[in-house]
């Protein structure tokens, strides 16, 4: 069974992003989404994280057809099933990292890593407050409260854009990591190409 099915998906908004889009994502899979600034990658990751519905055709997520379900529903998909790594941290700013990530945590019932904190070079942050924090930190810090949720699917949005080359790759190395271990899925948006071509597949947008 794919963890992720998208048949016949177009959307526009002055301009067509994209028309008659059809992929599946299975477990233990990455697929990386690339193309042009505009082109509509974030988007598309967007309609396929619960976040926007799309103008044609339908996402089945988790064996749902997403769009068919009540509001309530998709919240529950969203808060249990799925984890969002957006360009923006979306951090709580009056929270130190381990609170950041322990609500992660307690939404879900896990238990956070340590060993992760360690892989993302963050266990000795843990008191500091987020605005005490470097871009690199604060993403680190959002992609160990993602992971922290033991998500099914990782959705992530240039998750990687404010590191430098070998902290991406080590943060592209525990996300490969996670989807392996725990029977998951990663789609990925983003411009290097590099990372794009560790996925197992791309799919370019373009306009």
């Amino acid at each position: 069974m794919s963890l992720l099915e998208v048949k016949n998906l177009s959307h526009s908004f002055d301009y067509q992003l994209f028309s008659d889009i059809n992929f599946s994502l299975n477990k233990q899979e990455s697929i990386a989404i690339v193309g042009v600034s505009g082109s509509g990658k974030s988007t598309l990751l967007h309609i396929c994280a619960t976040l926007l519905k799309p103008q044609a055709g339908s996402v089945t997520l988790l064996d749902k057809n997403l769009y068919e379900q009540k509001s309530k529903e998709i919240l529950k998909i969203r808060r249990e099933d799925i984890g969002i790594i957006f360009q923006s941290h979306y951090l709580f700013k009056g929270f130190n990292t381990f609170e950041n990530i322990e609500l992660a945590t307690l939404l879900n019932n896990t238990t956070i890593d340590t060993e992760l904190l360690k892989h993302l070079g963050i266990e000795n942050l843990m008191d500091q407050k987020i605005g005490e924090l470097s871009g690199g930190q604060q993403q680190r810090v959002s992609i160990a409260r993602v992971l922290s949720k033991k998500p099914k699917i990782i959705f992530a949005d240039e998750p990687t854009g404010n590191l430098d080359n070998k902290t991406a790759n080590e943060v592209m190395d525990i996300l490969f990591s996670y989807i392996k271990k725990n029977n998951a899925a990663l789609l990925l948006v983003t411009h290097d190409m590099t990372l794009a071509n560790r996925c197992n597949s791309t799919m370019k947008c373009s306009l």
